[in-house]
């Protein structure tokens, strides 16, 4: 007999905004405690240093988490001028001090050069892994490891404020991008040095920042279910967004039941108005009243049939 699961079957995704100085699988830990959920899982890391929107996915949206893991994000950050740290953020140790020296001017033309498509080397203090250990794990006992640089995209870079030796700014980059790398090499460029001394991710993908929700906000609908002796998940489930929201400007294709059937049970099928390949949401077909059903992603197969990528199991009587 298989072992039940602890928790409840609860689907879909949580917007969190995550607080600074706890890493993001704590925060991690704590939506699902918060939900009773019987599973979940995050779409990238963030610094502990920084805050703002983690994607928190339960139940079956655990399946889509890395299509939010693959997709753009867009930061706001506070570059401190005058100094530059081993870490490029405020945790690290002083490299160098300088003094600031720079115009509205200057900065704009470095500025420049960051937007549109580049090659960046990751910062050794970066959560990319090498033979299965995270750079900063060796960056921390003195070990320089090779990195390839990457291509990355700066789709936007704003500058919101500039006063003495802060420039705050938001940038809207492509998946992979390391800000702390962009103002450490920013502060090159200036000649004086620089590091990130606040750092907050208010996008991913296609999700609006207004919709996030925070720890404090979670544990006020849990003692406000208390207090009502009412179910927490009546509270709690109405700020879950749908698990098919992590799959924006994803093609999509309609089946009937038997093909959804099939899916299910790993075999490809054929679908009308399909792309000539990549991957499609898959919903079942239903009355006009009811709206269609999202059942998983599919792939478009070398013979051109939709098979089966990641498919929902969800228990109707969940």
């Amino acid at each position: 007999m298989a072992k039940r699961r602890k928790g409840r079957p609860v689907h879909g995704v949580v917007l969190l905004d995550k607080p600074y100085d706890i890493s993001s699988n704590s925060a991690l830990q704590r939506v699902k405690r918060i939900y009773f959920a019987q599973k979940a899982g995050h779409t990238g890391a963030l610094d502990p240093l920084a805050t703002g929107m983690l994607p928190v996915c339960l139940g079956e949206g655990t399946k889509f988490s890395q299509f939010l893991l693959d997709t753009d994000k867009t930061y706001q950050v506070t570059a401190k001028l005058g100094v530059r740290t081993t870490t490029s953020d405020v945790d690290g140790d002083i490299v160098s001090e300088k003094p600031v020296d720079v115009s509205q001017e200057q900065l704009f033309e470095a500025l420049e050069h960051f937007r549109g498509e580049s090659k960046q080397v990751p910062s050794m203090f970066s959560a990319l892994k090498h033979q299965g250990k995270p750079l900063y794990l060796y960056a921390r006992e003195g070990i320089e490891i090779e990195r390839e640089a990457r291509d990355i995209t700066v789709f936007r870079l704003d500058v919101l404020r500039f006063e003495g030796d802060e420039v705050d700014m938001e940038i809207h980059c492509s998946k992979g991008t390391y800000i702390r790398t962009i103002v450490d090499d920013l502060g090159e460029r200036l000649g004086c040095g620089a590091h990130v001394s606040a750092l907050r991710r208010v996008g991913v993908g296609s999700y609006d920042r207004k919709d996030m929700v925070t720890l404090e906000q979670l544990d006020a609908l849990l003692e406000e279910a208390k207090e009502r002796d009412v179910s927490p998940s009546s509270l709690l489930d109405p700020l879950l967004l749908p698990m098919n929201t992590a799959l924006a400007g994803m093609p999509s294709v309609c089946v009937d039941e038997e093909s959804a059937r099939f899916l299910r049970l790993g075999n490809p099928v054929n679908a009308s108005g399909l792309p000539t390949d990549g991957f499609v949401q898959v919903y079942i077909e239903r009355d006009v009243n009811e709206g269609n059903e999202f059942i998983g992603v599919g792939i478009v197969d070398d013979n051109g049939m939709l098979a089966p990528k990641r498919i929902t199991v969800i228990d109707p009587q969940d």
